[in-house]
C-alpha cells in the first residue's frame, strides 16, 4: 500500500492507473491554461499567521453549509465522466463522502445516473443541473432528483457555451473511448481499469441515455449534447428553473460581483464562487482573487462558497478565513478516485481534513468557525485594481 501524505501523492498514481484521455480530461484546462494554473498559484499568494503558547487542544472542524451539518467546510464538487476514471465512481465517491460526513455532488454528465447513486447510498445528495433547451428533458431532470431525494440543486451557469479544451479534442475523449491503435496502447498497459469497466453495466452517461428522446447510443448521445447547452439562460430562467426545483438551490460559476447581487436578488441559498476550475473562460482571474469583490458585493445576504484550484487543507483554510462558508473540490478527490477507488476518495478526504486540522491548530484557533481575516496576510491589491 502506497503511503499517501497529500493530493500529488494521489495525483501521480491516478496518472498511472488511469486512461490517458480521462486523466487529462481532470487534469487540464481550456486554451492556454492560464486560469487553470493560477487557481492554485493564487492560493500560495496566501499566507497563514502562526501563533503560539494557545491552548490547540479538542478542535473541530465541523459547520454547516445551506443549513446541513459537514464534518468540515468540504463538498465534491459535480465532476463529469467520474464513473470513467474508475468503474462507477460516481457511487463510489458518493459512498465515501457519505461515511465522512460530507455532501457529494452528482453531475448531469455522470456516467452512473441519479438513481443509481441514491440505491447505493442513504444520505441525500446535491445534484448538480446544466440547463439544457430541451424543456421536457429538463423538467424530467428535476423531477427525477426530486425522486432521489436530493437535498440541494446545484445550477451550472456559467457552461452555457462549451471552452475549448485543447487536450479533450487531441486524445478524441469519449465514454466510453473509442478504441483506436493509439488508445488500445493505452489501455493495454491500465488493464487494473479494464477490468473494473468489464465489470460494470455503467459506461455511458446515466442521466441522458434512455431520458432523452432520441438518444440511445454514443453517437446520438455526443450530438445532442452539443446542441443542448441554452445559450439563452438568463435570469428569467434561473427564476423559473429555481421555483420548479422548489427546494435549496446554490448557483455554480458566479465571479463577478454584479452577477452575485443578481445570484442573491433571484433568492439562492447559497453562491459557488468558480471559474469552472479554469476549464471555461480562460484568462479569468482565479477563484479565490474574487472571493473578496463578491462577499463584499452580498454581504451577509446569501451563503459564499468557493471553488476552482483547491488541493489541500490550507487551501481550504484560507477560503474559510477570507469569509468562504464552505468549499468544493473536484480534481482532489478525482484524483483519490483515479488511484485507489472509493478509498482513494477517503485518503483525499482525509488529507485535506488532516492539513485543515494542524493548521489551524498552529494558527491559534480550535474552531473552524473561529478563523477569520487575521489569520491572514493577504497580498497588498490582491484582488487587483483593474481597469475596465
Amino acid at each position: 500500500m502506497p503511503v499517501i501524505t497529500c493530493i500529488d501523492d494521489l495525483k501521480r498514481l491516478h496518472r498511472k492507473r488511469t486512461p490517458k484521455m480521462f486523466y487529462d480530461y481532470c487534469e487540464s484546462g481550456s486554451w492556454t491554461e492560464q486560469t487553470f494554473r493560477e487557481n492554485t498559484s493564487d492560493f500560495q499568494k496566501i499566507r497563514l499567521k502562526q501563533r503560539v503558547a494557545v491552548d490547540m487542544t479538542n478542535r473541530t472542524l465541523e459547520t454547516e453549509m445551506i443549513g446541513q451539518k459537514v464534518a468540515m467546510p468540504v463538498a465534491l464538487a459535480p465532476v463529469g465522466l467520474t464513473g470513467m476514471q474508475r468503474a462507477d465512481g460516481e457511487i463510489k465517491a458518493a459512498k465515501a463522502a457519505e461515511k465522512f460526513g460530507v455532501p457529494f455532488t452528482l453531475s448531469t454528465m455522470s456516467i452512473c445516473s441519479i438513481e443509481d447513486v441514491a440505491e447505493h447510498t442513504s444520505a441525500p445528495f446535491w445534484f448538480q443541473l446544466y440547463t439544457m433547451k430541451d424543456q421536457d428533458y429538463l423538467r424530467r431532470l428535476i423531477e427525477r432528483a426530486k425522486a432521489a431525494k436530493c437535498s440541494a440543486l446545484v445550477i451550472t451557469l456559467d457552461l452555457q457555451i462549451l471552452g475549448q479544451r485543447h487536450m479533450d479534442l487531441k486524445n478524441g475523449l469519449s465514454a466510453p473511448p473509442k478504441l483506436t491503435p493509439k488508445v488500445l496502447a493505452d489501455l493495454a498497459t491500465k488493464w487494473t481499469w479494464g477490468l473494473e469497466m468489464l465489470g460494470t453495466k455503467r459506461r455511458s452517461f446515466g442521466n441522458i441515455v434512455g431520458h432523452a428522446k432520441g438518444v440511445t447510443d454514443p453517437s446520438s448521445l455526443f450530438s445532442w449534447t452539443a446542441e443542448q447547452f441554452d445559450p439563452q439562460l438568463d435570469w428569467g430562467k434561473i427564476e423559473e428553473i429555481k421555483k420548479m426545483w422548489g427546494g435549496k438551490v446554490i448557483l455554480k460559476g458566479v465571479l463577478d460581483p454584479e452577477d452575485a447581487k443578481m445570484a442573491a436578488k433571484v433568492g439562492c441559498d447559497a453562491i459557488l464562487v468558480s471559474n469552472h476550475g479554469g476549464r471555461q473562460l480562460d484568462g479569468a482571474l482565479s477563484s479565490i482573487r474574487m472571493l473578496d469583490p463578491i462577499l463584499d458585493a452580498v454581504g451577509d445576504e446569501v451563503e459564499v462558497h468557493l471553488d476552482s484550484g483547491i488541493r489541500s487543507g490550507q487551501d481550504v483554510l484560507k477560503a474559510v478565513s477570507m469569509g468562504a462558508k464552505g468549499t468544493f473540490i473536484g480534481r482532489a478527490f478525482v484524483h483519490g478516485l483515479g488511484a485507489m477507488g472509493e478509498e482513494g476518495v477517503t485518503r483525499a478526504l482525509e488529507v485535506i481534513a488532516k492539513e485543515m486540522d494542524i493548521s489551524m491548530a498552529l494558527c491559534g484557533k480550535r474552531d473552524i468557525k473561529d478563523m477569520g481575516r487575521g489569520d491572514l496576510l493577504i497580498p497588498e491589491d490582491f484582488s487587483g485594481r483593474w481597469k475596465d
